[in-house]
């Protein structure tokens, strides 16, 4: 018998949390049919974890609730680490050196473009990844609202693919990455752009602490799919439509380092745990391109193939009533099934 679909989750029926198995748009306690706590308990077991959420899957015992009567939160509770990948898009990379003017100060557009194309292939073939860190307490849930910090104006958007470790690992081959990976999920890694530069302290260059972490500023989810439900995570749509109008429409494949290149690079420096996040990079089409940024009461719905959708709304910070959505906008874009 075939392996039905699923994937992970972490939802609020008003009682507290619970890690959830994702069976199309059915929610199971996995408490009901195991020891496990909450999905990080399940990561940190993930070999043997996958046994029983397996035959729970192809076989339910434990009672299903519907998704549109939860709380969505973030795949992974407790939250591990963000990992994030910069410049890992050649289109992207292009695209950002002609809005902001990266390279000769004399270059024309079509010459920084082409002078930013052909770094990216330098790079790619004898260089190495750029990572950054981010702050867990920065993340919200796939229906929750971002807020919008005042004081500045361009709050920008990033969707991007997010990689959840399963087995911990230090000094991990490229050989050897798949392996870590649990399975992954979406991000939107949000940026207030003006606050990249630190013009006050040029010489230390960009700060990424400032620009990236504000809180909701990583909406993540709704679900964590399995890395065996994921053929190839080089071969997957990325889209972002803003108020119903696409923004962003790529794949995966423009990255410059793939997965497994990034899970060995980050190792080689710190030690990957379970349930730590790794975020990829960020496709063509970012708000600074088209001159145009993130505004109160606009709406992100991000998508990856295979992934569900995201939707949040921009609500401005003096505004600010709750991280909550609170028509608990939740999109059932269901696990695909095989037979």
């Amino acid at each position: 018998m075939s392996q039905r679909p699923y994937a992970l989750g972490t939802y609020d029926a008003g009682a507290g949390t619970f890690p959830g198995l994702v069976l199309g748009d059915d929610i199971h306690d996995i408490r009901d049919f195991t020891s496990y706590p909450n999905t990080l308990a399940v990561l940190e077991d993930w070999d043997r974890a996958q046994v029983s959420l397996a035959a729970e899957a192809n076989a339910p015992t434990s009672a299903p609730r519907r998704a549109d009567d939860l709380r969505v939160h973030t795949p992974v509770t407790p939250r591990g680490q963000i990992y994030a990948a910069g410049a890992n898009y050649r289109e992207h990379i292009i695209q950002m050196a002609v809005a902001h003017g990266l390279g000769r100060p004399d270059a024309s557009p079509a010459e920084l473009a082409t002078e930013a194309a052909r770094d990216i292939d330098e790079r790619k073939a004898h260089g190495e990844p750029y990572v950054w860190t981010g702050v867990s307490a920065s993340m919200s849930g796939a229906y929750d609202d971002v807020v919008l910090p005042a004081g500045w104006d361009d709050h920008d958007w990033e969707l991007e693919l997010g990689i959840v470790i399963g087995r911990a690992g230090h000094h991990i081959a490229v050989a050897d990455a798949a392996d870590h990976i649990a399975g992954y999920t979406i991000c939107n890694d949000l940026t207030t752009r003006s606050l990249v530069p630190r013009r006050d302290i040029p010489m230390m260059g960009t700060d990424w602490m400032r620009a990236k972490n504000f809180p909701t500023f990583f909406p993540t989810g709704p679900w964590l799919v399995p890395a065996s439900f994921v053929p190839d995570p080089l071969a997957l749509g990325i889209r972002l439509r803003l108020n119903g109008k696409t923004m962003q429409d790529s794949t995966t494949g423009d990255m410059v380092f793939g997965p497994s290149e990034l899970i060995s690079y980050i190792s080689r420096f710190s030690e990957l745990r379970s349930g730590d996040m790794i975020i990829t990079g960020s496709p063509a089409g970012n708000g600074s391109h088209y001159g145009r940024y993130l505004r109160p009461g606009d709406v992100m719905e991000c998508e990856i193939d295979g992934l569900g959708i995201q939707r949040t709304r921009c609500v401005a910070e003096k505004d600010e009533r709750s991280m909550t959505n609170p028509d608990h906008l939740v999109i059932t874009s269901s696990v695909q099934e095989s037979s």
